[in-house]
């Protein structure tokens, strides 16, 4: 059966985020998994994504890259889910946080990177603890990043925040483990984890 919402993804990529927000939305969908490499580099895949990576969401004609990006285009295409609140300004602020410096953050510090305190200015992070005092604020304030309700913003950042947790990229503050316990039950992301670890590769 052909459904007009497909995903490419990967099992070992942020496309595991893009799977969360679509079982939230409850829509039927479509997951064609490609393997890192030339797969991804095909011409006819990038023809879809130039960049060859994943995810991808098409939807019809339309075609959405980047997870941040497909959070927030399933939350308004699909309103009935009730991912985007009625204040936005919270939640666009927390959706591209983590998509933006939080995300920049993570992967500078994972790579030993060092930003010389005089170039800090030329980050969109400034600096890791700046980060995570940024954060460590919002999820003192609120159960959720927009407010009181969960959001396609806890879908985006609270992935990250919950990968950072469990690979040792993020310190595991109170405020940080107290908002992943909170969301990692979900059902829809239950449900897409187990659909992604069952396409995991097999071990040898």
């Amino acid at each position: 059966m052909e459904h007009d919402l497909v995903l490419y993804s990967n099992p070992m990529s942020r496309g595991r985020i893009a799977r969360w927000m679509l079982e939230e939305v409850g829509r039927p969908y479509e997951v064609r998994y490609l393997e890192y490499g030339a797969p991804m580099k095909a011409p006819e895949y990038r023809a879809i994504n130039p960049m060859g990576k994943v995810p991808t969401l098409v939807h019809g004609a339309r075609i959405v890259t980047e997870y941040a990006a497909i959070c927030a285009y399933l939350a308004d295409t699909f309103p009935e889910a009730g991912l985007v609140p009625h204040d936005r300004s919270a939640y666009y602020r927390w959706l591209f946080f983590g998509a933006g410096p939080l995300e920049a953050a993570i992967i500078t510090k994972a790579l030993g990177w060092q930003v010389p305190e005089d170039r800090r200015g030329m980050v969109g992070f400034g600096s890791i603890e700046t980060t995570y005092a940024a954060l460590e604020t919002a999820l003192s304030n609120s159960p959720y990043l927009a407010g009181e309700t969960f959001s396609a913003a806890d879908v985006a950042t609270g992935s990250q925040i919950g990968f950072g947790l469990q690979f040792g990229t993020i310190e595991a503050r109170p405020a940080f483990t107290a908002y992943w316990d909170r969301i990692r039950t979900r059902p829809a992301l239950i449900r897409a984890n187990d659909a992604d670890n069952a396409a995991m590769p097999a071990k040898e």
